[in-house]
């Protein structure tokens, strides 16, 4: 993960795409935050879903479970079509937004531990560790994507 993220960030600085193609890029970005990040909200839903006693904990690792290919395919989405969006890496609040997506990414790959420690929980409660790991999986999650989020507006916004 770490290698593809180090991938990216370097073929951005390297890569200068002509105004058609970063309409394009810009385009596929917002296409693919609209499917990550969405499925990122519905799969917390289903979280809030589970604690206020509105569904089981199984289903809610279940729903959670089947978001994990549109979550994954919008960050993939996301990456490959920001090395074409001329990002300036020195820049403060890019580096910061870059930063946000690799602890995203590495949060993502913990995460999926977490749904089989979960799922592997009987029907009561789950552990108050794993609450635990679920409650800062769940924050980071949230702070990562809106923090990308509030950036890459306030760098698309500054531009114009």
């Amino acid at each position: 993960m770490c290698a593809g993220w180090a991938a990216s960030v370097w073929v951005s600085i390297h890569l200068q795409a002509d105004a058609s193609l970063h309409t394009v890029a810009l385009f596929v970005h917002l296409a693919s935050l609209v499917l990550g990040f969405g499925a990122v909200l519905v799969a917390d839903y289903y979280g809030l879903l589970w604690i206020t006693g509105r569904t089981t904990l199984r289903e809610a690792l279940g729903s959670a479970s089947k978001l994990h290919l549109p979550i994954w395919a919008g960050l993939a989405g996301l990456v490959a079509s920001g090395v074409f969006l001329h990002p300036n890496p020195s820049a403060t609040p890019t580096a910061i937004k870059l930063g946000f997506v690799l602890v995203l990414s590495l949060n993502g790959l913990q995460a999926g531990l977490l749904n089989k420690h979960m799922a592997r929980q009987p029907a009561g409660e789950p552990s108050p560790r794993l609450l635990a790991w679920g409650g800062a999986t769940a924050m980071i999650s949230q702070i990562c994507w809106w923090g990308a989020v509030v950036i890459g507006f306030m760098n698309t916004t500054s531009h114009h």
